[in-house]
């Protein structure tokens, strides 16, 4: 019979991975959302709704 070992918490090789998958990620969401066509939706809703006559 196997031993079931006691793993509450993760390693620093694993926290080292998930830092780098989150500032991978978070590199990836930066340039898309600081792309040429999501900032010139983003302005044109913006100007839409500063502009809307009653």
């Amino acid at each position: 019979m196997i031993a079931a070992v006691d793993d509450a918490g993760m390693s620093t090789v694993e926290y080292a991975i998930g830092t780098i998958a989150a500032a991978a990620f978070g590199a990836i969401l930066y340039s898309v959302v600081t792309g040429d066509s999501i900032v010139g939706a983003l302005t044109n809703i913006i100007n839409r709704a500063l502009n809307t006559k009653v």
